[in-house]
């Protein structure tokens, strides 16, 4: 019987094989979790200080839960570490490109060194490498993982498409989860909690009016509804779209539409969160940046020199 296929494709593993280790580094020592000792390591992994890794600035994951933390520093110290981190040389540190959690367990349980694959990879692939784990390992809310994607898409210039062969999904996966960074930072917070799903997102997204999602955003939380209970909102609540008069002018709904996805185009190609504010004689296009490389990054998208 065949062995089941992948939903990542390659999946970590073969893309880390692909990347050759630094033998050059090897050293036949591992750190055992329960005690700080060292004992044989598996070829092709070393030890390295726990001090002198870093953490990747192309982490998609935005947060880890301390209780979560310590249920795996609790695992490590009872059976000790199952899988290596994945670093790349920086300097004279270490980068991680994959196992940060298990680098902070490590923190946390105050062991000097750990056991670590030393791979080449660039920029690119460090991305695409400590994406793919944090799918593969279903570690990321929806949130963090379409702030992944459009990372990948920002940072180093790809289609969706490109992005999408980089981690083994589809071009419609990553653009139906791109899509979700359209949403407010008060329903992305909700989604990442939980409290809303993916299936409240696509139904949500339906509604062009900003205000009025957010509004029915906060009902949904509120009453409990079911994905199926709030397309009956949401479709309760949209007005019937007449069609455009003789004039030729737009109607409301019609123009709405255009805006978002207008929207939706902006926030694909930057790669950040971008609000268009439209009227008939004036409006405003607001995008939002985290710092100053991340504004140097946009104003190069846009052709802008700084």
């Amino acid at each position: 019987m065949a062995a089941p296929k992948s939903r990542l494709g390659r999946g970590l593993g073969g893309l880390i094989a692909a990347a050759a280790p630094k033998s050059a580094e090897a050293k036949p020592a591992a750190a055992s979790a329960a005690s700080g000792a060292s004992a044989p390591a598996s070829p092709g992994f070393i030890d390295v200080p726990v001090s002198a890794v870093e953490p990747s600035r192309f982490q998609a994951r935005r947060e880890i839960l301390p209780e979560q933390l310590q249920e795996l520093a609790d695992s490590i110290r009872s059976e000790g570490l199952l899988q290596p981190i994945v670093v790349r040389r920086h300097g004279d540190k270490y980068q991680l490109v994959a196992g940060e959690r298990r680098w902070r367990a490590f923190q946390l349980l105050k062991i000097k060194v750990i056991p670590a694959r030393v791979v080449e990879a660039s920029d690119a692939s460090s991305a695409a490498l400590g994406l793919i784990e944090n799918l593969q390992r279903e570690g990321l809310n929806p949130v963090e993982e379409a702030y992944g994607y459009a990372s990948l898409i920002r940072d180093f210039d790809l289609t969706q498409e490109a992005a999408a062969e980089r981690v083994g999904r589809s071009r419609a996966s990553v653009a139906n989860s791109l899509r979700l960074l359209s949403l407010d930072a008060e329903s992305q917070g909700y989604l990442a909690k939980g409290l809303l799903t993916v299936g409240h997102a696509k139904v949500l997204l339906g509604v062009d009016d900003a205000a009025q999602r957010a509004l029915l955003v906060r009902r949904v939380i509120e009453e409990g509804l079911s994905v199926r209970g709030t397309e009956r909102l949401v479709l309760a609540r949209k007005e019937p779209v007449s069609a455009p008069a003789a004039s030729g002018k737009k109607t409301p709904a019609v123009e709405a539409a255009a805006v978002a996805s207008i929207e939706r185009k902006l926030v694909s190609r930057l790669g950040a969160r971008v609000s268009v504010k439209h009227t008939p004689k004036r409006g405003r296009i607001v995008i939002e940046y985290a710092g100053n490389d991340d504004l140097h990054r946009i104003l190069e998208k846009l052709g802008i020199e700084a």
